[in-house]
């Protein structure tokens, strides 16, 4: 599940974000801790059992390479930066029906049995081309889906399963339902239930906004980071701190060392340097693809359960369902306020802005 924040950062104050640093589900700790004990493991394997004066050179001659200027560590930096902007780009794109559900149900009109079937029908259609789509992306609503006899339970009827199977094709065909979306909007047409060319046209623009979505999440699970990257930033973590493993190890202070007349049997900023570089592949790793079961990824069956139910509630049960139209409250007055509550009465003293410039 998501592990969400927001309202314990909604106000600035003494160690707000220090707070955060005693959670575990989705930190960075959970992510983090089998590989922060192997590296302790292995440093711990060679304090123990190295002989001295070899190993001795050894690490002096893997000290010099720990030096960030010898293998760039910090470009894990820059691949976290490229894969959080992909990760919000798939947030983005994920296709929401609320638009389109509006659309339908102000430009597909009857109140009869007909009229409701339609709207139910194309909204159905739009929900049943997201489904597909996740299925090939998101391993959650794979496991939800795992055939095409689960969606038939969910969302398909068995004919519609018939000409689903019968058209073939070497592509996904996620795109299907919305071309019986298409079709069934010009047959409404044609009934009179969408009035004229400019309601369809906007029904068609709409269910283009739609089906650019999922084909794009489809082109984002098609078209990764490219893998020598992704390669590139990991060996450099890697090798970074595998001579650290050696190269960072005690050295006895009285046999005069360069840069180690002091050193400790803990190597505690090896160990600071080893969380926020190897912490920060990890957090690369865990969003370069949101549509998996991680603490953090996308609650994809979540928002299907979402965005079915309020298609049918807006095109459905909602469809000309209106409270009567009476005076508002303030019907006679021409200036008015809004009421505040005692404890943000306070914000009624406040100037209305009017511009940076307004007073000079």
């Amino acid at each position: 599940m998501t592990v969400s924040y927001t309202l314990e950062v909604a106000d600035v104050r003494f160690g707000g974000f220090s707070k955060l640093l005693f959670r575990w589900k989705g930190s960075i700790y959970r992510l983090l801790y089998k590989d922060f004990l192997v590296f302790c493991g292995v440093y711990l394997f060679f304090s123990v059992f190295y002989q001295q004066d070899l190993f001795e050179r050894i690490a002096l001659y893997c000290d010099q390479f720990t030096n960030t200027n010898f293998i760039p560590v910090l470009f894990v930096l820059f691949y976290v930066s490229l894969a959080f902007n992909r990760w919000w780009g798939q947030y983005t794109s994920f296709p929401l029906p609320d638009n389109l559900m509006m659309v339908v149900s102000g430009n597909v009109h009857g109140a009869d049995e007909r009229g409701r079937l339609l709207r139910r029908t194309l909204m159905r259609y739009a929900n049943l081309s997201s489904v597909l789509i996740l299925r090939s992306i998101s391993t959650r609503v794979h496991k939800r889906f795992p055939t095409l006899e689960h969606i038939v339970e969910a969302f398909m009827t068995t004919h519609e399963l018939k000409n689903f199977e019968s058209l073939h094709s070497d592509f996904n065909k996620y795109w299907m339902p919305m071309t019986w979306f298409s079709n069934l909007a010009a047959r409404a047409r044609e009934e009179g239930r969408v009035r004229d060319d400019i309601a369809l046209r906007l029904l068609m623009d709409e269910l283009n906004k739609y089906r650019g979505k999922c084909s794009l999440l489809f082109h984002y699970d098609w078209i990764s980071i490219p893998l020598v990257y992704t390669q590139v930033v990991t060996i450099a973590v890697y090798s970074f701190f595998a001579f650290c493993v050696i190269g960072r190890q005690f050295l006895n202070p009285e046999k005069g060392y360069k840069d180690h007349k002091l050193d400790m049997y803990v190597p505690v900023f090896t160990l600071l340097q080893f969380f926020f570089y190897t912490g920060w592949l990890k957090v690369g790793e865990l969003i370069i693809n949101p549509f998996g079961e991680d603490d953090d990824d996308f609650e994809t069956n979540q928002l299907i359960d979402r965005n079915i139910q309020v298609s049918m509630l807006a095109v459905d049960d909602m469809y000309q369902n209106l409270a009567p139209i009476v005076k508002d409250k303030h019907w006679a007055q021409s200036n008015f306020s809004i009421p505040y509550t005692l404890s943000t009465a306070a914000e009624t003293l406040k100037p209305a802005f009017k511009g940076s410039t307004f007073d000079m």
